[in-house]
């Protein structure tokens, strides 16, 4: 195996000549791995500082401080980074401290020997160094929560395409269901007949407004503290660099990118991840909140609420025949637990941040990219998997709505509130539905019994004013 020698501050090191990462990266690699997970296994932080490294090695041949040559091979380095040609070559764990230094280096020295060796036939710093030429104008400091900063705005546009498609097929349901009368139910008790149309109207509409709040997020994504070196004074910057660094980055990506108001701050504080965590975790409890009630929903099927059937995607016992599992709900459940308990780790590692610069990186970044990645990925599986083959069992909505003592309600509504209650008392006394009791209590006539005591009439509250007023009126 053939080698060559690096150096770094710390003195010498023989690196096996096929790695394209250096000295740095493998002193790193020798107390990196607790968590036996890459970083590069949430690919979009490295994604984004080939693009940030590209724009500054092309601001930095623009006003005169870097070889346009040496800028040029760093730019079709960082072009083949984003092809995905190095993906082997960043080896270090997600836990790591030191606010990801290395792991910028690593970027930088995979950059820089592939850099060095297009211009040199060799891999090595003698043209192009990974410190001086690569990392040119810049820190840690800036780099890697820029680069967070960006990786987050994909990542988002995954979740609102998940989130607009999940909530057109509930949309969808509604409006196949808009005729389906069901019972309502709060507290887990009977409540106010409802349509199963206008119960997944609700579901759409929520994720709609989720949509709205990462939408109005995303801009954020493309607020940088680039430019601010170290600790946002911008020392080790060439004149004209940072100017040059925005117009390179904005043109690499299409976006409007631009500098935080104040750096100092945004080198201090990573309040923004904290509230793009807070509706990850908003979103994620919410899909969780409509997966227990369709798990609900769909319990059975002969001795639950049964209203509605889901996609059988699985046997559900090993012991059991015939038994199928809510699977898919289920899953969703279980990953808003992990979602949250990510957004704590989000909120603390913000709150630790001390002084001139938040050094929990890691922290930030796997809780929050995890996250991101779980909720798009859940959303495509709930909707294809679940949402889309849900059958309404019509009957068994009829049944419950046409029985239930909550439609003694209309009595409450139309004679007073205890004529309601006493009719209930016969319902239930006596074993008949609230229809029967009204009946045999000579409240109404067969005529007006079937127009007022209507499950159906019950779910639009115009219609049944209407009805109230004018037996009001009659009588």
């Amino acid at each position: 195996m053939t080698t060559r020698i690096e150096r770094d501050c710390l003195g010498e090191m023989e690196i096996p000549d096929e790695r394209y990462y250096g000295i740095q990266t493998t002193r790193m690699m020798a107390v990196s791995g607790a968590g036996r997970l890459p970083a590069i296994h949430f690919p979009g932080l490295f994604r984004a500082l080939f693009q940030i490294k590209k724009a500054c090695a092309l601001a930095n041949a623009e006003i005169g401080a870097l070889d346009p040559e040496v800028a040029d091979a760093i730019a079709w380095a960082a072009d083949r980074a984003l092809e995905g040609k190095y993906d082997t070559e960043f080896p270090l764990d997600i836990w790591q401290g030191g606010g990801y230094t290395i792991l910028n280096m690593n970027v930088n020295e995979v950059l820089g020997n592939a850099a060095n060796e297009r211009l040199t036939g060799h891999k090595g710093q003698d043209r192009v160094h990974p410190n001086t030429h690569v990392n040119m104008g810049q820190s840690t400091n800036d780099t890697i929560p820029s680069a967070t900063h960006l990786a987050a705005a994909p990542e988002i546009d995954r979740v609102v395409e998940g989130l607009d498609a999940l909530a057109a097929v509930f949309a969808a349901k509604a409006e196949e269901f808009k005729d389906i009368v069901k019972i309502g139910r709060t507290c887990w008790q009977d409540a106010l007949p409802i349509t199963l149309g206008q119960e997944f109207s609700g579901y759409a509409s929520l994720l709609l407004r989720l949509a709205g709040k990462f939408r109005a997020l995303r801009p954020g994504c493309f607020e940088l503290v680039m430019g601010g070196s170290a600790v946002g004074t911008g020392l080790g910057a060439a004149p004209g660099y940072m100017d040059a660094f925005y117009r390179k980055i904005s043109e690499e990506l299409g976006e409007n990118v631009r500098p935080m108001e104040n750096l100092f701050d945004g080198f201090q504080n990573a309040d923004f991840l904290v509230s793009l965590s807070g509706v990850v975790r908003e979103a994620a409890t919410s899909l969780s909140k409509i997966a227990k009630d369709l798990r609900l929903l769909s319990s059975g099927p002969r001795s639950g609420f049964m209203e509605i059937t889901l996609p059988a995607c699985a046997p559900g016992s090993s012991i059991m025949p015939g038994k199928i599992n809510p699977t898919v709900p289920e899953m969703v459940v279980q990953i808003a637990h992990q979602v949250v308990g990510n957004d704590v780790a989000v909120t603390l590692a913000y709150e630790e941040g001390e002084l001139d610069l938040n050094v929990w990186d890691a922290t930030l970044y796997k809780c929050l990219f995890e996250n991101l990645g779980l909720l798009a990925e859940e959303l495509v599986i709930f909707r294809r998997d679940c949402v889309e083959g849900i059958v309404a069992n019509r009957e068994r909505c009829a049944h419950e709505a046409e029985t239930s003592l909550a439609l003694s309600t209309v009595v409450a509504a139309t004679f007073g509130y205890p004529k309601g209650v006493g009719t209930a008392h016969y319902a239930e006394k006596h074993g008949v539905t609230v229809k029967e009791a009204v009946l045999a209590m000579g409240l109404m006539t067969p005529e007006e019994a079937d127009k007022m005591i209507d499950p159906a009439l019950m779910t639009d509250p115009a219609r049944m004013a209407e009805a109230i007023a004018a037996f009001r009126a009659k009588h």
